[in-house]
């Protein structure tokens, strides 16, 4: 059986490699897997929201613990451990379940902290992504997908040059 803290590195790496993953992807991405219309991405924030709530709550988890685990795994050799390494591990797995479940939707997530989601999205012939937050009750908003979230602009505008 492996040592409790070989397997929080496994799942520590595995969850790096996965938010790193998901936060880069789709950036310049022209050709995306799946394209949504307003209507449905728009079906999707109940779902969504639930996902990145539990993405968050987890996160808090490893803030808070984050010293106090690392200090028992800089000792595990010597029999170390901590009563907050199960709460840890766990929240890894949900981060982890979460990110995967909304990369199985087809968003993009960008900014975790501030949940912040992008949808591929098709306009004037071309993708774009439909911008939205949590918090906000619908999508709004939408940017290139060169751009980001301060580039956003309001759905019923038409941008310039197209």
């Amino acid at each position: 059986m492996s040592h409790p803290h070989r397997v929080v590195r496994k799942i520590r790496s595995m969850l790096h490699r996965k938010y790193d993953y998901f936060m880069a992807h789709g950036e310049n991405e022209i050709t995306p897997e799946r394209v949504f219309s307003l209507s449905e991405a728009n079906h999707l924030l109940p779902q969504l929201q639930e996902h990145l709530s539990t993405v968050q709550e987890g996160k808090a988890v490893l803030v808070r613990t984050r010293e106090e685990v690392s200090k028992a795994s800089g000792n595990a050799a010597f029999g170390g451990g901590t009563s907050v390494g199960g709460p840890y591990v766990k929240s890894l797995l949900n981060i982890s379940t979460h990110l995967q479940a909304i990369h199985e939707l087809g968003v993009v997530v960008k900014d975790i902290d501030l949940g912040l989601c992008d949808f591929p999205h098709i306009r004037n012939g071309r993708v774009v992504y439909l911008c939205w937050k949590l918090g906000e009750k619908e999508i709004r908003w939408w940017h290139e997908v060169t751009s980001g979230y301060k580039d956003r602009c309001p759905i019923e505008e038409e941008p310039s040059g197209i």
